[in-house]
């Protein structure tokens, strides 16, 4: 069974996707899986519809969202089979910053994720449920993770979001200590595969399989330590140094972030929904049974 995948983009904390595929674990269900780079975050989309690839991995998000303007034709989308459960981003402060709580981002320069949308999106929900009103921050909203990270170094900036690695890369340095992890929040339905609903129906048997090897890999990760996922994963990172790869991938593993089966949750699907509606993102929260394929 060949499947076109489109990974969203290359990020650590999708380790476990990679993981199936070295492990053998899609070709022991009898997928033989291409994985396809995506142009940008949210590009594979226009993939789905067009043909190109079957199924792409991204946050439920994108479906809900598009239920909103498209939801019962056969291009709209469905999500399934959830491997990133928490929030993967952190809040990180310079060195010498005391105790710290949401709420001191009242008086405090903060640099959030531009490169997608979920992060801020997330965190703002979280920002209100502390009383802080999100748009009454001094936030740069459009700098790279890089370039707030280089400002937190340089004094810029107080706190900048960021995921792995530039969490380690900061501690390595000894600039920067983590105030607020977000997966502190609980399950926020961050990473799963989507495909079009007519596709779901054309490849039924194939997203059968690669969920029974996703929760074959999801088995794995509670018999093995980041060390192990991290030699798994670590031909599709060459460029990031083994230890700080380790680093941030113990980071990951002490959060939780990882499923560890292949349901979506139905408590992280209602707060990704209840996040992006107050974000203003979409409208209307979405509805589990309308979004998640059953396969």
């Amino acid at each position: 069974m060949l499947i076109k995948l489109a990974e969203n983009f290359r990020a650590l904390f999708y380790a476990p996707f990679y993981a199936t595929q070295t492990l053998g674990f899609f070709a022991r269900e009898g997928v033989e899986l291409q994985l396809l780079d995506s142009a940008a975050p949210g590009a594979s989309i226009a993939g789905l519809r067009d043909g190109s690839i079957d199924v792409t991995w991204a946050g439920p998000m994108r479906v809900i969202q598009d239920h909103e303007a498209n939801p019962a034709s056969g291009d709209s989308l469905l999500c399934f089979c959830e491997v990133v459960t928490r929030d993967p981003f952190f809040l990180l402060a310079r060195s010498g910053t005391q105790a710290f709580q949401l709420v001191d981002l009242n008086h405090l320069r903060l640099g959030s994720v531009s490169e997608v949308a979920t992060p801020w999106l997330c965190l703002q929900q979280d920002l209100r449920d502390a009383g802080v009103d999100p748009d009454s921050l001094a936030r740069v909203k459009d700098q790279s993770m890089q370039a707030n990270l280089d400002a937190l170094r340089d004094g810029h900036l107080d706190v900048v979001q960021v995921f792995e690695p530039y969490v380690s890369m900061a501690l390595s340095e000894g600039f920067g200590r983590v105030v607020y992890a977000a997966s502190e929040r609980g399950p926020t339905a961050y990473t799963s595969l989507i495909a079009t609903r007519d596709g779901v129906a054309r490849n039924k048997a194939a997203f059968a399989a690669m969920i029974r090897a996703t929760a074959a890999m999801q088995q794995w990760l509670t018999t093995h330590d980041a060390k192990d996922l991290a030699a798994a994963a670590a031909p599709f990172f060459p460029a990031v140094p083994p230890a700080l790869f380790l680093a941030a991938l113990q980071r990951y593993e002490r959060a939780g972030i990882w499923a560890r089966t292949p349901d979506i949750s139905r408590q992280g699907f209602a707060r990704l929904g209840q996040s992006i509606q107050s974000g203003g993102f979409v409208n209307r929260p979405g509805v589990y049974e309308d979004c998640v394929a059953v396969i």
